[in-house]
Order: C-alpha cells, then sequence, then structure tokens
C-alpha cells in the first residue's frame, strides 16, 4: 500500500507540537503566521495554489502541474509531524506559503518550498527554512536535501544564504544542495541579522509615518481622542492628520471620516481611543485600508483581570493574523522630535525637546511624570514609547531600532517586567557595545509582574537576573533620578579611560564628601584641588586645565557654590565649566549651584538641534549623585573596552551518549525523575568531569563491604537534605581503616542522627583536603539556563554569595564567577592558606555551563560538594533532575515573536 492509498479519512493524523506555531515578523517588518498544515487545510492549499504562477508551480515539481490532484492533496495536507513535516505561513487567513520536508532515510530529509508570487522577496523562505530546521533537528533529522532548477537563483540563495555549509551537485540538469542543519554560529547570526532588520523596520514605520489617522477623535475638550489630536497639532507633525469619528462632521476643523476605509491615500499608523470592546472592529477596519501598526491608548484590557487578558489575547492574535504590528493597549503613546517628523502621538501635552536619548517605558502612568523630568533637566530625547501592557511591541524590539538609530546615542529603559528575557539578554549584549544602555527594573526583589503584563513570572533568582544585565554590559540603576543623573553624563560627556579622578572645587566641605563618595563606590582620587572660598573664575580654570591634562586623571568631579559678595561669579564660573568641558577629552560632572540636570549656563549648543550638545556639563544637587553616576559610567566604559568575549567551548567527551541518556530516563518516566548515581555518573563524564565513587549503604554489613571495595581508608556520611546543610550536626566519620572502625562509627552516627533510617548513609574512599565549593544550574522555562557559583556551607545560603551567570560562558566568565563571591580569598591563599588549583574549579564551571546549554531537560543540576584543593578538585557528590520540556529553546534558534501565557507560542 503506497502511503497515498493510506491517506484516508479514517487515519488520524497525530498533533503537532504546539510550540511549532508561531507569529513571525517577514522582512518588510509586517507580522504573519507559522504553523504546521493540517488536514483542514485542504480549501487553503488549493485557493493558495490557483494563485501562485506557472513559473513558480514548474519551479517547485519540474514539470507543468497546473493543478493538485485529490492524492496531491492528501500527500500534501496528511503529514506525521515526525517524519514528513510541513509548514505554512498565512496572513488574514490566507495561505502565502508552504514549506516541508520528507525524511529519506534516518538523520537525511528532503526540504522544498513554494511562495505565492506577490509575496516572493519578503524573507519568507529563509522563514519557513528556519523553522523546518528546528523541527528536523527536535525530530533527529542531521541533514537537509534540496533539488533545484539551476535558474532558480532565488530559491538557491534561499539555501546558500542561511549560514549552513552548502555542498553542490549537478546531474540531469537538476542541483541537487546538501547542508547538515546543525545550528551553527553562522547560521544562527544570520538569522539574529535577518531578525534585526526585520524588527527595526517594523518600528521605523511607527515612528515616520507620512499619515495618522485617530480613532476616536471627539470635539469634546475632555476627551482623550480630542486630547490626541490637539498634540499631534500642537506638535507641528509634519505628515498628514486624520480624524475619525463616525458621529462627527468635523473635528478640531479637520473633517472626520466614518471609517479608516473611507480616508484617501495611505494611512501608516492610527492611533486608537475607543471603548476597548470596539477595538476589534477598528483592526479589521485597518487591516483592509493596509495600515502598517496601532498605537491603542485604549485601556480595559489584561489590566482589569481574566476578561480583559482574553480580550487582549484575542486583539493581538487578530492583529497580527492581519500583518500589523501593535503598541499597547493602555499607552500613552509615542512621541519622535526628529524635526522632520515631530511626532507627539501621545497623552502628554510636553513634547521633550530634541536630545540623543531614546526611552522606553511600560508604565503609562509614570510616563507623563517621565516627560516633564526630561525637559526640566534639558537632557531631550529622540523617541519616547509608553508600551502600556506590552501585548506585542516590546523593549526588544525598541533596542533593534535604536541599534540602527543615529540620532539616538543612549537608550533608557524602564522595565515592569521582562517577556524574553533570552532575546533580551541577546540583543542588549550587542546594542551596549555601540550604545550605553540604562535600565531601571521594578519590582527587582519580589520579581513581581505588573497586573497588564500577561508574561510568566521568572523563577531564576533575582541575582541571576541582575547577573544577565550585567553580562549585557547594562547600567542597573535603582531608580529614576539615578537613570537620569547617569544618562545626562552619557549623552554629553566622553567616556572615562579608567577610575581615577579629581575632585576641583571651592568647598573643602563638599570636597571631602566627593571624596569619600568616590572611594565608596570604586573610584580613586588621584588629584583633589581645594580652590578656596574666594577662588575665581581664572582659579578654576587653571585647575580645571591642570586636572584635565594630568594623565593620571581619568575624570573630573567640580564643585561650585557660589561666594558671598561677589558678583558676576556665577556667570564666570559657568562661562569657563562650559568652555573647559566642550574642549575637555575627558568627562567632567559638577556641582554646580546645586542645581539638577544640564544648566543653561552649562550648556553647549548643538548644531544638531539638540537642547544641550557635547561638552555640556551636566550638574547634580549633592556630590554624592554625582559621583555614583560617574562611577556607573567608568564600570560601562571598562566593560566595553575589554574585547568582545568569544564563546567559550569546553570539550565533551560524548555529547550524543549525554543525550542518548537523557532521552532514555524520559522515554520510561514521560513525567521526568532523579538520576541515580550510575547515570549521574554516566552523564557527567561525558563532561569529563569525574564524580567520586559513592557506594549508599543501608546497613552495617552493607558499609563494611563497601569499604573493602574501595579498598578501606574510607569515609561515612548522611547524606540526607536535612542533615547535610546542619553544620551543628557531625554526620561524617573519617579514616576509617577496619570493619572495627567502620562498626565504631556506624555505631555513633546511628545514636547521634535522629531517625538514621532517613540519613542517606553512603561510603566514599577519602578525599584530600580542599575548600568547599558548589556549582549547580537550573532551567527555568522563561529564563533558561542559569548557572550559581558559591562556597560549600549553609553561610553561603544565608548570606546569598553567590554568583550567577547565563550559558553560553564567554570565556572570562569562569573566572569571573569564582573571583566575585565575597569568600573568594578562601581560595586563593587566605591566611597563608594553601591555594587551590582554580583553573580546575573554573574547567568544571565552564563544563557544568555547557552540559546545562546542551541539555534543557535537566531541569536542575548541582554539585554541592566539590573540594578544591592545590592539586586539583574532586567532586564527592551530585544531584540531577531531567524533567521533559515543552519548549526546547525553540526560540534561540527561529525567529518568532512573543506571545501571552497560555497562547499556543511560548513566550
Amino acid at each position: 500500500m503506497t502511503e497515498a492509498d493510506a491517506a484516508t479519512d479514517d487515519v488520524v493524523v497525530p498533533a503537532a507540537p504546539r510550540h511549532w506555531e508561531a507569529d513571525v515578523l517577514l522582512r518588510d517588518g509586517r507580522a504573519a503566521h507559522i504553523r504546521p498544515i493540517q488536514p483542514e487545510d485542504r480549501d487553503l492549499l488549493v485557493e493558495f495554489y490557483s494563485r501562485v504562477s506557472d513559473e513558480s508551480k514548474y519551479y517547485r515539481f519540474f514539470s507543468p502541474m497546473p493543478e493538485l490532484s485529490e492524492r496531491d492533496l492528501d500527500r500534501f495536507t496528511r503529514v506525521d509531524h515526525r517524519d514528513r513535516v510541513a509548514m505554512i505561513l498565512t496572513v488574514a487567513g490566507q495561505m502565502i506559503a508552504v514549506g516541508r520536508y520528507d525524511m529519506i532515510r534516518p538523520g537525511y530529509a528532503e526540504v522544498a518550498f513554494l511562495v505565492e508570487d506577490k509575496h516572493q522577496g519578503r524573507g519568507i523562505g529563509q522563514l519557513l527554512l528556519e523553522h523546518l530546521a528546528q523541527a528536523g533537528r527536535e525530530r533527529g533529522i542531521e541533514e537537509f536535501v534540496a533539488e533545484v532548477l539551476p535558474d532558480n537563483q532565488a530559491m538557491i540563495h534561499t539555501f546558500k544564504d542561511a549560514g549552513y555549509q552548502v555542498r553542490s551537485t549537478y546531474e540531469d540538469g537538476v542541483m541537487e544542495l546538501v547542508f547538515r542543519i546543525d545550528p551553527t554560529d553562522t547560521a544562527i547570526g544570520v538569522m539574529e541579522q535577518r531578525e534585526h532588520r526585520a524588527e527595526y523596520a517594523s518600528i521605523e514605520r511607527f515612528f515616520s509615518p507620512r499619515s495618522v489617522a485617530i480613532i476616536g477623535a471627539s470635539r469634546r475638550q475632555d476627551t482623550i481622542g480630542r486630547a490626541l489630536v490637539r498634540h499631534l497639532v500642537l506638535g507641528n507633525f509634519t505628515g498628514r492628520i486624520h480624524v475619525v469619528n463616525p458621529s462627527a462632521d468635523s473635528v478640531s476643523g479637520m473633517p472626520a471620516w466614518k471609517s479608516v476605509g473611507e480616508i484617501p491615500g495611505d494611512v501608516d499608523v492610527a492611533i486608537v481611543a475607543v471603548p476597548a470592546e470596539s477595538v476589534q472592529d477598528v483592526v479589521l477596519d485597518c487591516a483592509a485600508k493596509g495600515v502598517h501598526g496601532l498605537v491603542v491608548i485604549s485601556s480595559g484590557f489584561a489590566e482589569t483581570g481574566e476578561e480583559g487578558r482574553m480580550r487582549q489575547r484575542r486583539l493581538v492574535g487578530l492583529s497580527r493574523s492581519y500583518g500589523l504590528r501593535l503598541i499597547g493597549p493602555n499607552a500613552l503613546g509615542i512621541i519622535n522630535t526628529d524635526p522632520e517628523v515631530q511626532l507627539n502621538a501621545s497623552l502628554s501635552s510636553v513634547m521633550p525637546p530634541r536630545g540623543r536619548a531614546g526611552f522606553f517605558c511600560q508604565s503609562g502612568a509614570l510616563g507623563s511624570a517621565i516627560l516633564e523630568k526630561v525637559q526640566n533637566r534639558g537632557l531631550g530625547l529622540t523617541t519616547f514609547v509608553s508600551a502600556g501592557n506590552r501585548a506585542d511591541v516590546s523593549g526588544n524590539d525598541l533596542l533593534q531600532y535604536w541599534e540602527e538609530d543615529d540620532a539616538t546615542e543612549v537608550v533608557l529603559l524602564y522595565l515592569e517586567s521582562i517577556g524574553n528575557p533570552r532575546k533580551f539578554s541577546r540583543i542588549a549584549r550587542r546594542v551596549s557595545r555601540r550604545k550605553p544602555i540604562v535600565a531601571v527594573r521594578s519590582g527587582r526583589s519580589s520579581q513581581g509582574v505588573p497586573m497588564g503584563h500577561a508574561v510568566r513570572k521568572i523563577g531564576a533568582p533575582a541575582q541571576a537576573v541582575d547577573a544577565m544585565f550585567r553580562q549585557a554590559g547594562i547600567i542597573q540603576v535603582e531608580s529614576l533620578e539615578e537613570m537620569f543623573d547617569v544618562a545626562q553624563l552619557l549623552a554629553h560627556q566622553p567616556l572615562p579611560r579608567g577610575r581615577r579622578v579629581a575632585i576641583v572645587g571651592n568647598s573643602d566641605a563638599l570636597g571631602l564628601l566627593a571624596a569619600d563618595a568616590a572611594n565608596s563606590v570604586g573610584l580613586v582620587v588621584n588629584r583633589q584641588e581645594a580652590l578656596g572660598a574666594d577662588a575665581t573664575a581664572e582659579d578654576f580654570e587653571d585647575a580645571l586645565d591642570a586636572a584635565i591634562d594630568d594623565p593620571e586623571v581619568d575624570a573630573v568631579v567640580a564643585i561650585f557654590i557660589p561666594p558671598l559678595n561677589v558678583a558676576g561669579a556665577r556667570e564666570d564660573v559657568a562661562n569657563v565649566l562650559a568652555a573647559v568641558g566642550e574642549q575637555s577629552d575627558k568627562p567632567i560632572v559638577s556641582t554646580f549651584l546645586g542645581t539638577e540636570g544640564v544648566p543653561e549656563l552649562l550648556r553647549v549648543p548643538d548644531v544638531a538641534g539638540s537642547s544641550a550638545g557635547r561638552g555640556s556639563v551636566p550638574s547634580y544637587p549633592a556630590v554624592e549623585a554625582a559621583v555614583r553616576a560617574l562611577a556607573h559610567v567608568v564600570e560601562y566604559a571598562v566593560w566595553v573596552r575589554v574585547p568582545q568575549a568569544t564563546v567559550a567551548e569546553p570539550s565533551v567527551n560524548d555529547l550524543d551518549g549525554a543525550r542518548h541518556l537523557v532521552n532514555e530516563v524520559l522515554m520510561r518516566h514521560p513525567e521526568g525523575r532523579d538520576l541515580d548515581f550510575d547515570e549521574q555518573n554516566r552523564l557527567l563524564r561525558a563532561y569529563g568531569i569525574d564524580l567520586w565513587d559513592t557506594y549508599a549503604v543501608a546497613s552495617l554489613d552493607e558499609a563494611t563491604a563497601a569499604g573493602e571495595a574501595l579498598g578501606w581508608d574510607v569515609v561515612l556520611k548522611a547524606t540526607a537534605d536535612h542533615l547535610r546543610d546542619r553544620p551543628d550536626l557531625a554526620h561524617v566519620w573519617r579514616n576509617i581503616d577496619t570493619p572495627d572502625e567502620m562498626a565504631d562509627a556506624w555505631a555513633s552516627l546511628n545514636a547521634l542522627i535522629t531517625d538514621p533510617d532517613r540519613a542517606g548513609f553512603v561510603v566514599q574512599r577519602n578525599a584530600p583536603p580542599g575548600v568547599p565549593v558548589t556549582i549547580a544550574t537550573m532551567e527555568d522555562p522563561l529564563f533558561g539556563p542559569v548557572l550559581s557559583f558559591g562556597m560549600g556551607g549553609p553561610l553561603t545560603e544565608l548570606l546569598g554569595d553567590r554568583s550567577y551567570r547565563i550559558p553560553p560562558l564567554a570565556d572570562h566568565d569562569a573566572q569571573d564567577m569564582v573571583r566575585e563571591i565575597k569568600a573568594s580569598p578562601l581560595l586563593f591563599g587566605y591566611r597563608g592558606s594553601e591555594i587551590v588549583d582554580v583553573a580546575e574549579i573554573e574547567r568544571l564551571v565552564r563544563q557544568v555551563a555547557q552540559l546545562q546549554h546542551d541539555l534543557p531537560q535537566v531541569r536542575a543540576l548541582q554539585l554541592p560538594l566539590v573540594l578544591a584543593g592545590a592539586a586539583g578538585a574532586t567532586v564527592l557528590g551530585a544531584s540531577v533532575r531531567v524533567e521533559p520540556v515543552k519548549d526546547p529553546r525553540s526560540d534561540w534558534f527561529v525567529r518568532r515573536l512573543s506571545t501571552m501565557p497560555g497562547d499556543t507560542m511560548p513566550d
């Protein structure tokens, strides 16, 4: 019986994995939906095929094929999602492309695509290839083969430009392309570049619209819609403004249209301010018009409870299904201060001055206050987005845009939640190399998520999130005030070359405060000029010039308090500061008259039209704030000047064996379980980690037999969790060499420990002395793999003295982890003790990180006791928990937009 003969209505088609379905962005920034094909898609396939040109059909099947037969329809729509996989791409409910692979032999499959002609050139073939390759990897496929006609250059480039090593042969007029689908660095890099271009294009359309429609505009003065019209008009928007109100003929002197569809010409962006229950109708109207994106000001969505969450889920799904991007709902709006655009599509009447910083926040309530603060400080912005519930467009999208925006030199983020930390970390690491990112993260200690933010709560500890920020080079600050303190320094002054500072001022008291503050944040005061209360502007100029010329100084803190009865001193010193700041290649911060921001007197005109140009000297009301801001910038400067680290590649003895072991366990125990000692040993040895031989014993006879098997010089110890972390219990008996000594040890420990039957006794060889350390990993469903390191014992847990990193590790990460814990001197000869083999500890850290990176099924791994000595490190115990994963980190290897929890796609 052939496959087609078997494909009848009686055959049950297995379900495809849910995470194979995703919303995606095409090259032009518009959204689409990708999903596995289903038998119910026969009609969609027929309609799609009828729209495809004869040439495209010929390129696909190598022969004229004007229609699909019933046999073809069965074969193409009935797949097992294992050996035969097919993905379709849809927009507005229509199929616009299909791709598939068919396994020819184990590990080897043929792949092919067909894209509707009018949608060719939008990067659809690359998207289908990414998702099919990821599905193939999950199903054990190692290589793809594609047969292509030589003149089908577009398809040939689709394969060759994907970042895979393609081998090609030519026979009988057909090119055969063969390539492994391993997610190599090159292939992942290509994917990330395409993701970047698509997301940049998506956001760029929001900030540079030629026409904007305000839906819900009203003639009443106190309405949101009327305010939006007023702010667009008063902001001098350079494009066309259209108002939509089915009940009015005009609003604010402009003709009102009954619907978006009636507006003549194109509409790029729609600002929506209608009741929540009417927003879906607006989406359909905008989709029919060809609008690119929506800014939904309307509330009544996820912030209101479960009903609102469902409404928000439907809104996002509908918008994306028609190719639209969405900012909001419950958003304050967006602003672009570019003189060629002048867009204030927000509820704020404040149009901030042109500046160098882009600002993203999620809280509409804080948005207006933030804009007021920006204006008062003279900081200035390039663009501003208040995303509200952040149902679609997120901080990740804005990072992609600001990376390419030449006008934006500093990125400011106020984050209440992180929908996709893995992607955020990846993008931020790249952006931080070019532009500093300053972030405030609310809910930092509680890991809480605001009501309207439909994201999962991060299970990883708060310290792990902090570590992710540090790895990405993000300047994380504690408050909005501190964010603006740092931003005004980054926006107007050069980066320091090091930690050495000079303090120049006319107040001895404030100079001492500045020196104390500098020492407390790791800065080194190399020069201090106390000018005295009667210092003149010339005195300041001489002292500042000397400090800047000093090769032992990297930054200057200037302090000026106006002297009594000295007319004009204020302006004279300001002129000196502004002149020196404009010419200096070293950063200058000041406490000038106790003012905040960039005072008018200290501003340098900017030819680009910003409120304050490069060289303007920022002022802080307190010297402590000035020094703290400088310290943040110093840390960033150090990070950015360190050569970009490559990802460390630890040696793996047997990756295939490790995967086979984990999969074998999960086949027998689909719910997951803890590995036994032999399984732990096999898994760790695959990664070059030798686990000390351990014998679990339940009686004296078993303990004696274990001692004899190990050749004596053994220890007997209890390993139960409730005993292992109790320093007040002596649950280990060492140096056992004979059966009599084992009997004494057994009797003593059984007498000491309450409920010895639960003690978990084991026998091991006596390990050489060393410093106890622990290495652990966990797999967070949202965050991904998390690695931690610390000293062994309960004090580490009590004091929280652990370091964290997010695999994969860069070359220096393991070294930094070992050294940044407070107890690290114990490893380096503290008080004359022996220096341990730190290189071996770092190797173990790298190997454990690689294991967790390679095997997402490892839910948790812990090496609770590693004794580090001068000649190496002994791994005395391990615990490993394996569980099935619903989403094998597929967003690392394919492009997908985030979704709300409860949808078919993971965040």
